[in-house]
């Protein structure tokens, strides 16, 4: 497989762009992942002027990226197009690290994908990540009709390759006699080498997401950075990290490795209040596994609805994995996650019903770990 080169680097440094400094008394830089959910009564309008709201509420208090992460056909979240929502988020923070958590990549023509990033770059030079995913983001169906074609395992198995594929055209660096070697993603860097041309050479650093081994172990071959999905898959992140950082090889991008995780976590005034806001997150995953996905219920119908003893089960499962109740309680569990898993960035996604109560989580988290206001 081909080296990775280090076209995004943009100043040579290990890690530009990646690497973070943690503010406050938090362990790690934390960061926000964003689903952009709609609950019931609520508009999609609605959900992407709270993403807004959080940008730039997190912006202030000093936390490190905000990613939002393609998903597709499911009623209650608004991400199915993480690239236009960026640019809308561009429009309205000056210094946060915008990205997406992911794009999947099989559902898109990488050259689609080196424009569509290349024209965020260029809208917010030096703050876009891109970080790919080889799931669907949605189920079967769906996804046949993303790709038009119903032999979706294709897609998934030829990852790398389409990988390699992106990053080339990033780095406009195809060999001479490639079938691909005349054409370009615009806006990008062969822009700087047209006559006249003043085009920055930076792109955006790709990382690498994953929910098992297969993503953490490329990642580590690549010397690339590495997102993973604690927040759903939580029995497979200590295992997934360590495969990861045992197969990193040193790279143009990374001279050791670089690994953040989603955590599920929300935060409230007290304890009962929390668990009432996750609990609406709780019964939509329910309603999602069992193939009846649907706008985020509200905390009173989350709290009157009478779960099976199956769903029960899978209730309790579930919110043992998200971090929840009161600011020093929330502290406390990312503290000891940050510890147990050796994570070098926490991307916190904070899942309720309505904006508020999201917006009041990363206010209290912020207010926990004493990080600065305006920062």
């Amino acid at each position: 497989m081909d080296e990775i080169r280090g076209g995004n680097t943009g100043d040579g440094t290990d890690g530009d762009g990646i690497r973070a400094t943690a503010a406050g008394t938090a362990p790690v830089p934390l960061s926000v992942l964003d689903l952009v959910t709609v609950g019931q009564g609520r508009t999609a309008t609605q959900a992407l002027r709270t993403g807004v709201e959080i940008a730039k509420l997190t912006e202030s208090r000093g936390f490190h990226r905000y990613w939002v992460a393609e998903h597709h056909s499911m009623p209650g979240v608004a991400s199915s197009s993480p690239a236009v929502i960026l640019a809308h988020i561009a429009a309205h923070t000056d210094r946060i690290r915008l990205g997406s958590g992911g794009v999947m990549l099989p559902n898109h023509a990488p050259l689609v994908i080196a424009e569509q990033f290349g024209t965020l770059e260029a809208m917010a030079p030096g703050r876009v990540d891109l970080g790919l995913g080889r799931a669907p983001g949605t189920d079967g169906a769906t996804a046949a009709a993303l790709r038009r074609s119903d032999r979706l395992n294709e897609g998934a198995d030829d990852f790398p390759q389409q990988l390699m594929e992106l990053i080339r055209f990033l780095d406009d660096d195809f060999p001479d006699g490639h079938p691909y070697a005349r054409i370009h993603a615009v806006p990008g860097p062969v822009q700087a080498t047209a006559d006249g041309g003043v085009q920055s050479a930076h792109r955006p650093p790709v990382w690498l997401l994953g929910s098992s081994g297969f993503s953490a172990r490329l990642a580590g071959t690549l010397g690339l950075p590495f997102a993973f999905a604690h927040h759903f898959s939580a029995q497979n992140t200590i295992p997934a990290l360590d495969l990861y950082r045992d197969s990193f090889r040193p790279s143009a991008v990374l001279d050791t490795p670089y690994a953040l995780i989603g955590v599920s976590a929300l935060a409230a005034d007290d304890e009962r209040e929390a668990r009432r806001q996750v609990l609406t997150g709780a019964l939509s995953m329910v309603r999602l596994r069992t193939g009846r996905p649907g706008l985020i219920p509200s905390p009173e119908e989350a709290a009157a609805y009478d779960f099976s003893p199956m769903e029960r089960e899978f209730v309790d499962g579930w919110l043992s994995n998200v971090i929840h109740g009161t600011p020093d309680e929330v502290r406390t569990g990312l503290d000891d996650l940050a510890k147990r898993t050796g994570a070098d960035e926490l991307m916190i996604t904070a899942n309720a019903h309505g904006g508020d109560a999201r917006l009041r989580s990363y206010e209290l988290i912020a207010d926990a770990y004493g990080l600065p206001r305006d920062a």
